[in-house]
C-alpha cells in the first residue's frame, strides 16, 4: 500500500468528501464552505459559497452534471458541473446526509426529522417524517430502494417514492447508532458504534455474523467493484477489508479521528477526510502472492483466497484461509501459506498427478517475518534479508546460513525427500547451491553483478543467470565457462524435456534459444517462469497462463545444419504438422531414413513410409546406391527433372522414363530419350495412348495405339464406343492372318448389331462356323440354311437352335419338326409328348390325335435309324396309332356332348362312338370320357332305332358317375327306351365283306366280324364298314414284284351292268354272287374270291394269301397299299365294290370315302387326319 500525498486545511473537520464521477475533481465539506480540488495535482480550484453554517454532506450525480451539499442551516444547494448553484430548497432541521440514485439521479436528503427526494422533473420535494435522526443513507445499485440509518439504531428500507417496506431493527437499540451504510445490488453493510460491521440482504435477513471492529466506525466505503472494504473512525486509520468483513491492512494512519473516506471512481486510489482538517490520497498497489513448481501454480485470490493451478489440465481449486495470504510456497505434493499468526502446510490427497486435492498436513501457529518462503517435502525455508531458516513443520528450526550478501533469489531444485538442494541467487553476484540437510553452502560461481532470476538445467550441467542489468547469461556449472549471453531478459527457464533449449522473457518478446543458435523471437508480455515441453508457462500481471509455442524455429534451426536426429527430439516438444513433414522431408533428402519414418508417422503419410520401407528392404538386399535412393526421394516429391538427372547419373535410364510416362509427361520423357531405340519410342507411344484412354481422350488414344501397332487395344476403345465406320475400316485393312484382331472386330459388330459387317469380317477369316453361328443368334435363318445347303456338315448346328427358337415362339409344331431333321428325336418326341399331353388336358382332341399320329410316324424312324430300339420304338409305334385313332373318334364324340349343335349325321355319331366303346374295353385313355361314349351311343341308338344297343348303353351308364347336368335326362331316356321295342333296326346292322356275316351291333370281339375274325376297315370321317379286305402276299412275294403284277392287269371282257345275287346253298354259309345279265354269258371265276374263303367255326383269324397269279389277276384300281416305311411291311387291301370310290390318304393311310374326303379337304385344306396339305407331293 503506497502513501501518495496529503494536505491539511485550516478548518476543524473534514466532514465529507465526494468525487465526480470521471474522478478529476473533489468535492470537499469543510467548515461552511464546499471546496473543489484538482484530484490530478491537489490544487483548489474553487472553494464555494452558498452556506450560513457547517457543511455536514456533498454528493455528486453518477451523470456528472450537478453535485449536492447539505449544511447545519437546513438547507440544501444543488450545483452544477461548472460550479454554479441553481437550486436550494430547506428542511425543518439540520441536514445529515445526502445520497443520489445511481440511475434516475434522484437526491434524497435527509435531515434530523425527515427526509425529502428531489429531482429535476419535480418543482417540489417529497418530505417524509422519521421517528429518529438519520445519520446516514445510501441507495441501491438498481436505485430501486433507499436505505436509512438511525441514531436509535434502525434501518429503514425505502422504495423511490418515499415508502417504507422493511424495518431492520438492530440488537442494542439506541445504543448503537448506525453511523455509515453501503448498498451494493441486495446487499447492505452496516457499520455502527456498537464498534460491530454486519452485513444485512434487502429482505431484513442477516448474512452471516457480526464482525467486532474494536473501533467506532465513522466511514464506509467500497473499492475495486465491491471486492474490499474500505473503512475508518475513531482509531485514527483507514483500513482495508474484504467484501466479506476480514481485515487485511492498513491503508494510512492519521493523527485524529478518520470522518470521511471515499474511493476514486475506476481506480485503486483512496482518500481520507480527517477530524483535524487533513485530506491524506491513498493509492493501493497489492502485490502478487504466488508460487510455482512445474505445472502447478499457486496465487493469492481476493487477499483471503488461495487457488492451485494445473497449468496443463486448466484445473482450478479453491482454498478458502479466511485470512490474509502473506507468502505462498508450492513443491511437489506441499503446499505452504503463510498467514498473519500461522503458516498453514497442505499435502494432496494422493500421488497421481493430475490430483487436486489438498487436506493440512501440519500448522506452525507462529508470526514470522521473512521476504521469501519456500517449502519442501519435510522443511520450510524463510529467507530474511541475508539469513535463510530451515525449520521442520513442527516450528523446530533445524539450520541457518548466513549469506554474505542479500537474498535476491532462491529456488528448490529437486532431490530426496529431506535433503532438497536449494539454488540460491544473491545481490552480490554470487550463486550458491545449498542442501537442506548440509550446514555449507557451495558456492556454484560467482558474477559481478547482481542475480535478479535463476534457473538449472534438467541435467544439473547449465546454469541460467538473469541479472540487474536484465543480461540473460548461461554458463557451464562444471567449467564455470560463460557459454553466452543474451540481453533484455527479466526471467529465465530452462526446458524440463530439453537439455539444450531455454527460454528468456523481456521488453515484451519471448525468447528462445536452441544450442548455441541465433534467438528466436516472437511477441509475449509477462515473465516467463516455467518451460515444460511446448509449453511456457508465463505470468502477466496477476495471471499465469499456459501459452503453446511451436517448437518450429529451434527445430528448423538444426535442419539448417542437417542435425536431424536433434531436430527429431525439438519437434517431439511439439511443432505442428506443416512443421513435421518439413522435419520428415529433409532428414529423407539427408536420407537419414530412421528419422524420416519417425516423422512420417507422426504425419501418417503412407506413401513415404512406403517408400522408406521399400528403400529398407533394397538395402538390406544388398543395395547401396545412394544417388539412386536420392532420386526415387526426389521423384516422390516431385522433382521430376532432378530424379531424372540422378536416375541417368546411376544408369537407370529405364526408370526415368517409366517416371515420365506413368506422370503423362510424354514431352519430357521424348526430350529424355532423344536418339534413343526405335523400341523405346514405340513403347512411349503405347504408354501416352495408355495415358490417353485413362484421360477420357479415346479417339486420340485408339489412334495413338494404331500407331503403336496395339491393334487389340485400339479395337477395344473403338469398340466399346461404338465408332463403326472406324472399326470396319480397321477390320478392312487387317490381313485375314490377324485372326484374333479381325475376331475382336466381329464380337464388337454383333454386339453392335451390325451382322452385315460381323458376317463379312468372318468370311474374310473363313471361319464358317462363326458365321452360322452369328446367323443363328441374329434369326437369320434363311442366311443360315443357305449355307448349310453348301455346308451339310453344319445341319445340326442349325436345325437344334431353329427348333429351340420355333419352340420358344410357340410353333411346336415347325419345331418338332425341326428337331426331327436334325436328328435330335429323342427332343423331337419330347415335344410331341408335352404338346399331346397339353392338347388333351385342354380338351384339345383333334390336336391330341395329330401329335399322337406324329409321335408314332417319330417312332417308326427311331426304329428304322436305331436297330436296338426297333422293337420298342414298333410297340409304341403301334400304341400311338391306336391311339391317334381314339381321339381322333373322341373328338367328334366330346364336341357333341359339350357344343349344342353337331355338324355329325347321327348315323355318324353312332358308328363313331361304337367305334369307340368296343376300343375302352382295357384301359382308357387319359381325357376320354366313357361317360359321354356312352350316353352318345344311347342317344344315337335310341334316336336311329336301335332300342336293344340303346337299352344295354344306359345300363352300362348305370354304374358311372353321371355329371349333373345329364342326370335327369339320362333317367329319362333309360325309362322311355325301355317302351320300346327289345332289338335293333336291320338296316344298322354291319356286314363282314369277306365273310358277308351280318355281325351284332354291339360285339364282344370288337371291331372284327364274328366269324371270319377278320377286322373291318372304316373310314376315317363316317366310320362306315368300307368294303375292303386285307390280303397278305405268299412268302417270297417282295413288295415291288407284287406292285409290278398287279399293274399287269390281265384283260378281262366287258361287262355290263352287275349286280349282287344273294345265292344261299344247303349250307349254313351265306354269299353274295356278282352276276350278268341272263343274256350275258357268264364270266370267269375271280381268283381273289375264291381266296376268301376260310375254316367255318376257327377261333383263330386266317388272313387272305395270294399267289402271284391272284396278284396278276388284280385290277390296278381295286387294289389299295399302304407302303408303311421300312422296318414296317407294306399293307395290301381290295375293293370288294369297285364301284364304291375309296380315298387314301398317301401320308397317314386313312381310308375315306372319296366324297367325304374331297368336302373335308376342301374345308381344311389339309388331311383331316394327319394334316398333310392338299398341294403337298406324294
Amino acid at each position: 500500500i503506497t502513501y501518495r500525498n496529503s494536505w491539511r486545511l485550516q478548518v476543524h473537520c473534514i466532514y465529507d468528501l465526494a468525487f465526480k464521477p470521471d474522478g478529476s475533481q473533489l468535492i470537499v465539506a469543510a467548515g461552511n464552505r464546499v471546496l473543489v480540488y484538482d484530484t490530478a495535482d491537489g490544487t483548489l480550484i474553487q472553494p464555494l459559497k452558498g452556506h450560513k453554517d457547517t457543511v455536514y454532506c456533498v454528493a455528486y450525480a453518477k451523470d456528472g452534471k450537478r453535485f449536492a451539499s447539505g449544511s447545519a442551516d437546513k438547507s440544501i444547494i444543488i450545483w452544477t458541473s461548472k460550479l454554479e448553484g441553481i437550486l436550494k430548497y430547506t428542511h425543518n432541521d439540520s441536514i445529515q446526509c445526502v445520497a443520489y440514485n445511481p440511475v434516475t439521479h434522484q437526491l434524497a436528503s435527509c435531515s434530523s426529522g425527515d427526509f425529502g427526494l428531489w429531482s429535476p422533473e419535480q418543482k417540489s420535494v417529497s418530505k417524509h417524517k422519521v421517528s429518529s435522526k438519520i445519520t446516514c443513507c445510501g441507495w441501491t445499485n438498481d436505485g430501486q430502494y433507499l436505505a436509512l440509518g438511525m441514531m436509535s439504531g434502525v434501518v429503514s428500507i425505502r422504495n423511490k417514492n418515499g415508502e417504507e417496506k422493511v424495518k431492520i431493527e438492530r440488537p442494542g437499540g439506541s445504543s448503537s447508532p448506525i453511523c455509515s451504510e453501503r448498498n451494493k445490488k441486495v446487499t447492505h453493510k452496516l457499520a455502527d458504534w456498537g464498534q460491530r460491521l454486519s452485513f444485512y440482504q434487502l429482505s431484513g435477513k442477516q448474512i452471516g455474523k457480526d464482525r467486532q471492529l474494536n473501533f467506532d466506525p465513522c466511514c464506509v466505503s467500497y473499492f475495486s467493484k465491491g471486492e474490499y472494504i474500505v473503512m475508518g473512525g475513531s482509531d485514527k486509520q483507514a483500513s482495508l477489508y474484504t467484501k466479506d468483513g476480514v481485515r487485511l491492512g492498513t491503508i494510512g494512519e492519521q493523527n485524529s479521528w478518520v470522518w470521511t473516506c471515499r474511493v476514486k471512481p475506476d481506480s485503486n486510489y483512496v482518500v481520507v477526510g480527517c477530524q483535524d482538517g487533513t485530506i491524506a490520497f491513498f493509492q493501493l498497489i497489492f502485490s502478487t502472492v504466488h508460487g510455482l513448481y512445474k505445472d502447478r501454480y499457486a496465487y493469492r485470490d481476493s487477499m483471503t483466497d488461495v487457488i492451485v493451478q494445473h497449468l496443463i489440465t486448466e484445473q482450478k481449486v479453491r482454498i478458502k484461509c479466511r485470512e490474509l495470504v502473506k507468502k505462498i510456497a508450492i513443491y511437489r505434493s506441499r503446499l505452504a501459506i503463510q498467514l498473519p499468526e500461522k503458516i498453514l502446510i497442505y499435502e494432496l490427497y494422493s500421488d497421481d498427478s493430475s490430483d487436486m486435492h489438498y487436506r493440512v498436513k501440519e500448522k506452525i501457529c507462529r508470526r514470522f517475518e521473512c521476504n521469501l518462503l519456500v517449502v519442501c517435502s519435510q522443511h520450510i525455508i524463510l529467507c530474511q534479508e541475508k539469513r535463510l531458516q530451515c525449520l521442520s513443520f513442527t516450528s523446530v528450526k533445524e539450520k541457518e546460513w548466513i549469506m554474505e550478501s542479500l537474498i535476491r533469489y532462491i529456488k528448490v531444485i529437486g532431490g530426496p525427500p529431506g535433503r532438497e538442494g536449494l539454488l540460491v541467487g544473491l545481490k552480490n553476484g554470487a550463486i550458491l547451491k545449498i542442501f537442506v540437510d548440509n550446514p555449507f553452502p557451495i558456492t556454484l560461481l560467482k558474477q559481478n553483478t547482481s542475480v535478479r532470476c535463476l534457473d538449472m538445467s534438467t541435467s544439473r550441467s547449465k546454469l541460467a543467470v538473469v541479472d540487474e542489468h536484465n543480461t540473460c547469461l548461461v554458463y557451464d556449472i562444471h567449467t564455470k565457462e560463460l557459454l553466452f549471453q543474451e540481453p533484455n531478459a527479466n526471467s529465465v527457464a530452462w526446458n524440463t524435456q530439453c537439455e539444450d533449449m531455454l527460454c528468456f522473457s523481456g521488453s515484451g518478446y519471448l525468447n528462445i534459444k536452441a544450442s548455441n543458435f541465433p534467438v528466436h523471437q516472437q511477441k509475449l508480455q509477462g515473465f516467463v517462469v516455467g518451460y515444460n515441453g511446448s509449453k511456457i508457462f508465463c505470468l502477466h500481471v496477476y495471471s499465469m497462463a499456459a501459452v503453446e509455442v511451436p517448437q518450429s524455429a529451434p527445430m528448423y534451426q538444426y535442419l539448417e545444419r542437417r542435425m536431424f536426429k536433434e531436430a527429431y527430439q525439438i519437434a517431439c516438444l511439439g511443432v505442428t504438422d506443416s512443421d513435421w513433414r518439413d522435419l520428415a522431408t529433409e532428414a529423407l533428402e539427408g536420407l537419414d531414413f530412421d528419422t524420416a519414418k519417425k516423422a512420417f508417422i507422426r504425419v501418417r503419410d503412407l506413401r513415404y513410409l512406403e517408400l522408406i520401407n521399400s528403400i529398407e528392404e533394397r538395402k538390406k538386399r544388398g543395395e547401396s546406391n545412394s544417388e539412386l535412393f536420392l532420386a526415387d526421394v526426389y521423384a516422390y516429391q516431385g522433382k521430376f527433372h532432378e530424379a531424372a538427372k540422378l536416375y541417368k547419373r546411376s544408369g537407370h535410364d529405364n526408370r526415368a522414363l517409366t517416371m515420365y510416362t506413368d506422370l503423362r509427361m510424354f514431352e519430357y520423357a521424348k526430350d529424355f530419350l532423344a536418339s534413343a531405340d526405335p523400341k523405346d519410342t514405340k513403347l512411349l507411344m503405347k504408354k501416352q495412348a495408355d495415358w490417353a484412354k485413362n484421360s477420357k481422350e479415346p479417339r486420340a488414344a485408339a489412334d495413338m495405339y494404331l500407331t503403336a501397332g496395339e491393334n487389340m487395344k485400339a479395337i477395344e476403345i473403338i469398340g466399346e464406343h461404338g465408332w463403326v465406320d472406324m472399326l470396319i475400316d480397321l477390320a478392312r485393312k487387317l490381313d485375314k492372318a490377324e485372326r484374333e484382331p479381325l475376331a475382336r472386330c466381329a464380337e464388337f459388330f454383333k454386339k453392335l448389331d451390325h451382322h452385315g459387317y460381323a458376317a463379312e469380317t468372318y468370311s474374310k477369316m473363313g471361319d464358317l462356323k462363326a458365321l452360322l453361328q452369328l446367323h443363328i443368334e441374329a434369326r437369320h435363318w434363311d442366311e443360315a440354311f443357305s449355307l448349310v445347303e453348301k455346308h451339310p456338315q453344319f445341319k445340326d448346328d442349325v436345325y437344334v437352335p431353329y427348333a429351340q427358337w420355333l419352340a420358344e415362339n410357340d410353333r411346336f409344331e415347325e419345331a418338332q419338326k425341326a428337331f426331327h431333321k436334325a436328328g435330335r428325336q429323342a427332343e423331337a418326341v419330347k415335344v410331341l409328348e408335352q404338346l399331346t399331353h397339353n392338347a388333351v388336358v385342354e380338351s384339345r382332341f383333334n390336336d391330341a390325335s395329330y401329335y399322337y399320329w406324329m409321335l408314332s410316324m417319330q417312332c417308326l424312324d427311331i426304329a428304322r435309324d436305331v436297330e436296338e430300339k426297333k422293337e420298342e420304338m414298333l410297340k409304341k409305334f403301334h400304341s400311338f396309332q391306336h391311339l391317334a385313332e381314339l381321339y381322333h373318334v373322341y373328338h367328334s364324340i366330346h364336341r357333341y356332348m359339350v357344343e349344342p349343335f353337331s355338324s355329325n349325321m347321327p348315323e355318324t355319331l353312332f358308328n363313331l362312338s361304337r367305334f369307340l366303346f368296343h376300343n375302352l374295353t382295357k384301359d382308357i385313355p387319359l381325357g376320354i370320357s366313357k361317360v359321354y361314349t356312352l350316353y352318345a351311343l344311347a342317344k344315337q341308338s335310341k334316336a336311329l332305332g336301335a332300342y336293344k344297343v340303346a337299352r344295354h348303353a344306359f345300363e352300362k351308364l348305370q354304374g358311372l358317375k353321371i355329371p349333373a347336368r345329364f342326370q335327369e335326362s339320362m333317367e329319362l331316356s333309360c325309362l322311355t327306351v325301355r317302351s320300346k321295342p327289345y332289338h335293333d333296326s336291320e338296316e344298322l346292322i354291319p356286314m363282314c365283306f369277306r365273310c358277308s356275316t351280318n355281325n351284332p351291333l354291339l360285339n364282344n370281339q370288337g371291331n372284327v366280324c364274328v366269324n371270319c375274325r377278320q377286322p373291318f376297315i372304316f373310314s376315317a370321317s363316317s366310320y362306315e364298314v368300307l368294303p375292303l379286305v386285307q390280303f397278305y402276299l405268299e412268302e417270297g412275294i417282295t413288295d415291288e414284284e407284287a406292285v409290278s403284277l398287279i399293274d399287269l392287269e390281265v384283260p378281262r371282257a366287258d361287262r355290263k351292268t352287275a349286280r349282287w345275287q344273294e345265292m344261299s346253298t344247303c349250307s349254313e354259309s351265306q354269299s353274295l354272287k356278282l352276276d350278268d345279265d341272263d343274256d350275258v354269258e357268264r364270266p370267269e371265276v375271280d381268283p381273289f374270291t375264291a381266296k376268301l374263303s376260310f375254316e367255318q367255326g376257327g377261333c383263330n383269324f386266317v388272313p387272305v394269301l395270294v399267289s402271284r397269279a391272284v396278284l396278276r389277276s388284280m385290277s390296278r384300281r381295286d387294289v389299295l397299299i399302304k407302303r408303311w416305311p421300312k422296318p414296317l411291311s407294306w399293307q395290301y387291301y381290295r375293293s370288294l365294290l369297285p364301284d364304291v370310290s375309296i380315298t387314301m390318304c398317301p401320308s397317314c393311310f386313312q381310308m375315306f370315302h372319296s366324297e367325304d374326303y374331297e368336302l373335308l379337304v376342301l374345308q381344311h385344306n389339309c388331311c383331316p387326319y394327319c394334316r398333310r396339305p392338299f398341294d403337298e407331293p406324294n
